[in-house]
């Protein structure tokens, strides 16, 4: 098997899985999406020094697959927590108070505008601009399971029964 041109400290460990993934794909720039997509599976989000490896192999500049990755918001350019928590802030939500219930999952975790994933991993809370259940504002997303008509205290409820559920503190 092929050695990545730009192997790293950082991308020894993970350049068998990372080079398996290119070749499925045929080192095919035109395949860029979907070896992001699988990247991101591998490792849970889109380290920086695979996508240098990724630009490196494709031989694309590492801007372009560096503004793909960015521009589409299923990718993640930092560990997520086992439980992402997506709350929504468009329009209808916003208007429902969807901030305060954003504040309280903060406090509660310890996080913050820019600290987005617990120390403990296990949760990362993020807002979205729309998740596309206006009729159900304000509405929280954890993984793929829909909660609507939230408040900041169930908000903070939920948390800690999966914090419960993992056997961590509430």
């Amino acid at each position: 098997m092929t050695t990545l041109s730009c192997e790293t400290p950082e991308t020894q460990d993970h350049a068998p899985a990372l080079m398996k993934i290119l070749e499925r794909h045929e080192r095919r720039r035109d395949r860029l999406i979907p070896i992001l997509q699988e990247v991101q599976e591998e490792f849970g989000y889109l380290p920086e020094e695979q996508l240098k490896a990724i630009a490196a192999v494709l031989d694309l500049p590492a801007a372009h697959v560096f503004g793909v990755a960015t521009f589409y918001t299923h990718f993640a350019l930092e560990a997520r927590g086992k439980y992402v928590v997506k709350l929504c802030d468009g329009t209808a939500c916003h208007v429902k108070a969807s901030i305060p219930i954003l504040e309280a999952l903060q406090k509660r975790l310890g996080l913050s505008d820019r600290k987005k994933t617990s120390a403990d991993a296990l949760f990362t809370v993020e807002t979205v601009a729309c998740l596309g259940a206006c009729g159900l504002a304000p509405v929280m997303v954890i993984n793929e399971e829909v909660f609507g008509q939230m408040t900041p205290q169930r908000a903070v409820e939920l948390v800690d029964e999966l914090a419960r559920k993992e056997g961590g503190a509430p």
